[in-house]
């Protein structure tokens, strides 16, 4: 079933909202039925069944009840009370939520744990985690220094990208249709070459389409891949505010509901960080400030959970590497700097992982970067550089395949998607329902990288 997802917007009824918040999922299912049985308008007729939806996402997300958490943190660090976890939630500083009444953690939280707070990475029996951050960070300042020593910096990979779909009984013989991301070519993307697919008649989209994927359809009887080259190409850009043209254009400036939206919060948001400021650079860039040195990362519950996601990252002042991108293109857009979304994997070598980051655009410059997570990693270690370098900069290691946000894809899915906004590891579905994450597996290798 595919829905209208602008019904985000339409408020939840207080007596669905409370079920919702105590996480008494099986009753609220019987409210809303009992609710679409009536005549109400249309819009909130959609609401309610995207709700179900939604909520159906929800113990998946939070699998820890509090016995298991403490059983996960004592596991690491070895001396952990009850009441350090308890310290931990009242500062909001591990994700939770209420399922059936009770408190149940996400399926991640201990690992958002040692990421943004280095305290506990210091902690962790495993000297391996704390290592694992040092040298990353010893990797980007390495490639930072690359790119400003050389003006600009490439890269060419061989990237190899699988999902194998695993059908309950019933389904084993239903074709399924499968779309896995592609790079798109547009932006620092060149020179794309496809080398192989695991069925030859499926459907490439073209290659600036704006979520670019190839589409196979098929009895799941074997995985579904792609390999393929590319490249990425960036220059070092440190554009001097005092330069920035007085006329800017004004595109990629418009709300996009359900989440670019111009909320009264927002706006006032806004005007508080960028006061009296002209200037659409020196504006980007206190927005990027206010998001690095205010916002705590921390890895967020499927986005479809939440009905507005920026207006949750500003509220809550936390949010993952998509939830501060969203939030910097809504307070650019709102402060009419044009900006937009792009996102697919960091593929640095031997450390790939989704992920997303913006653009913005201040003329006579054109379209500049921002990597707010990465910024904001980068001031919480004290690394002023590597926090200033991703204010109009980025490595090279990234393969986009999405650059607009809550796009269609070339051929439209049937259903609604598992993530209906954003497509880094692909989407599967059958004919009549959509294939759930826990029955459909996807890897994405890089064969090879190397600078140039």
């Amino acid at each position: 079933m595919r829905y209208d997802l602008r019904c985000l917007s339409v408020p939840l009824p207080e007596d669905v909202a409370k079920l919702k918040f105590f996480g008494d999922i099986d009753r609220l299912n019987r409210v809303i039925d009992l609710k679409l049985q009536k005549d109400i308008p249309q819009a909130l007729k959609e609401r309610l069944r995207l709700e179900k939806e939604i909520m159906a996402l929800w113990p998946r997300a939070y699998p820890h009840d509090q016995e298991a958490a403490l059983k996960k943190l004592r596991d690491c660090f070895g001396d952990f009370s009850e009441e350090e976890l308890n310290i931990l939630r009242n500062d909001d500083a591990v994700e939770w939520a209420y399922i059936n009444g009770k408190i149940h953690y996400k399926n991640n939280f201990l690992g958002n744990l040692l990421k943004t707070r280095p305290q506990y990475a210091r902690r962790a029996l495993d000297p391996a985690v704390l290592k694992e951050a040092q040298e990353k960070g010893d990797f980007l300042d390495g490639i930072m220094r690359k790119m400003k020593e050389h003006g600009e910096l490439n890269a060419r990979f061989h990237i190899r990208m699988e999902m194998t779909v695993q059908p309950p009984q019933g389904r084993e013989r239903m074709p399924v249709t499968a779309q896995l991301p592609l790079p798109i070519e547009y932006a620092q993307v060149k020179n794309f070459q496809l080398l192989s697919l695991s069925h030859p008649d499926a459907v490439i989209a073209p290659s600036d389409y704006p979520q670019r994927t190839v589409c196979f359809r098929a009895v799941p009887d074997k995985p579904f891949f792609v390999e393929y080259t590319y490249e990425t190409h960036i220059r070092y850009a440190s554009p001097d505010p005092g330069k920035v043209l007085e006329q800017q254009p004004t595109f990629y400036t418009e709300e996009y509901a359900p989440h670019i939206l111009f909320t009264p919060y927002l706006n006032m948001l806004c005007a508080e960080i960028i006061g009296n400021e002209k200037n659409p650079l020196l504006k980007a860039r206190k927005i990027y400030d206010f998001i690095t040195t205010k916002m705590i990362y921390s890895f967020m519950r499927p986005y479809m959970t939440m009905p507005n996601v920026p207006e949750y990252g500003a509220s809550s002042m936390k949010g993952d590497c998509g939830v501060q991108a969203l939030l910097f293109i809504t307070l650019c857009r709102i402060a009419g700097v044009p900006a937009r979304w792009q996102s697919g994997q960091y593929v640095a070598p031997g450390d790939e992982g989704m992920h997303d980051w913006a653009q913005f655009y201040a003329a006579p410059f054109g379209w500049l970067f921002a990597d707010p997570s990465f910024g904001g990693s980068a001031y919480r270690n004290g690394n002023e550089e590597r926090w200033n370098f991703y204010f109009g900069n980025l490595d090279p290691f990234r393969l986009p395949a999405n650059s607009e946000y809550q796009h269609e894809f070339y051929i439209p899915s049937r259903h609604l998607r598992y993530d209906p906004y954003d497509n880094q590891d692909g989407e599967a579905e059958w004919d009549d329902a959509p294939v759930p994450p826990q029955h459909r597996d996807t890897r994405l290798k890089v064969l090879s990288s190397e600078l140039f």
